[in-house]
């Protein structure tokens, strides 16, 4: 048996090497792994949608699993169309009729979104243009692909249950590192909201078991989530700033101050007219960057999963103190206070 990993360098692509290639041992297949740069002699270098196919990924696949995508929140629509749909389709020649495809999707094109939330017709009612994207991609898989189809679908990854180990820090380690510089003076959304995260081991588990386990006969849509169990923004919060504070007080540094949580309306009412005239072009943009999370950390309602995380609190933790112990500098800063200009 063939199998096709693309993204294979990625947050989720890494974890996967690892299942994938010690299945392997136990089983007949061989594991092919693609990514955007070569980071070693056994992986093959495409980037996916802006060129051809290198010749090694000639002859038919019995399972393609596609991570490969920009998770960029601040995708312009021609950017998402380049990233993540382009590279969809490059990846459907290479498969046929029999030829499973797992594709890594994300758990926010289903759900209930707040009409408040979305971006109107750039992004036909989607949050933003990754979102956007990935809801394409799930309909060009369904519509063009002829053959066995698993939709995995997960929610904001973060570290591994145990360990908080993860490949990179991305999406929602960004609050971590405003919090400790200050730049986080307030979190907006919903106190109450729901926040889903998801351990990237549990993640990758479920698309393993997808890609060695037997094809589905009609297309499947796996969730990973914590559904009524996950956590709320405020109780998300709340082990963030508890844990980041518990590695700082074991350095002898002063604890971070909690910040205040703002609705999005009251931000957008109230608050966000004076940052764009108070704060510094750089402040203001991190300010704008941190509000996007809003979305996704106050939804109405939880997503029911198919794979359920239980314990979110213990893996926020975990991932919370992994990324302190790997970028000790940051997480022991002593956060800057805004200074707004014009205002002595």
């Amino acid at each position: 048996m063939r199998v096709l990993l693309t993204g294979a360098t990625g947050v989720i692509g890494t974890e996967l090497v690892r299942r994938l290639s010690t299945a392997g041992r136990y089983r007949d297949h061989t594991l092919v792994r693609v990514a955007r740069r070569r980071e070693d002699d056994a992986l093959v270098r495409w980037r996916i949608g802006a060129e051809p196919p290198p010749t090694a990924l000639g002859g038919r696949w019995d399972v393609i699993v596609h991570t490969a995508a920009s998770t960029r929140w601040t995708l312009g629509r021609p950017e998402a169309v380049a990233a993540n749909i382009e590279p969809l389709r490059a990846v459907l020649r290479l498969a046929d009729r029999d030829t499973h495809l797992v594709h890594v999707s994300t758990a926010y094109v289903g759900g209930v979104r707040n009409p408040e939330d979305l971006r109107g017709a750039e992004f036909e009612g989607y949050r933003n243009g990754y979102e956007w994207s990935k809801a394409q991609c799930e309909r060009i898989a369904r519509e063009e692909h002829p053959g066995p189809l698993t939709l995995v679908r997960p929610p904001l990854v973060v570290g591994r249950r145990g360990s908080g180990e993860i490949a990179r820090f991305s999406g929602p380690y960004t609050l971590l590192q405003a919090l400790v510089s200050g730049l986080a003076a307030v979190v907006v959304g919903d106190p109450a909201g729901y926040a889903e995260i998801s351990p990237v081991d549990e993640v990758a588990d479920v698309i393993a078991a997808a890609a060695l386990g037997p094809p589905p006969r009609h297309p499947r849509t796996e969730v990973v989530a914590g559904g009524p169990a996950s956590l709320t923004l405020d109780a998300l919060l709340d082990v963030v700033c508890t844990t980041l504070n518990e590695c700082r007080t074991a350095q002898g540094v002063d604890p971070i101050e909690r910040p205040p949580l703002v609705s999005g309306d009251t931000w957008d009412r109230f608050f966000l007219p004076l940052a764009d005239q108070y704060l510094s072009p750089f402040q203001s943009q991190a300010v704008k960057l941190l509000a996007m999370f809003q979305s996704y950390t106050s939804m109405t309602q939880p997503f029911e999963p198919t794979r359920s995380v239980v314990d979110p609190a213990q893996v926020m933790a975990a991932s919370v103190r992994y990324w302190a112990a790997q970028r000790p500098r940051l997480a022991l800063a002593r956060p800057e206070r805004w200074t707004l200009l014009g205002v002595s």
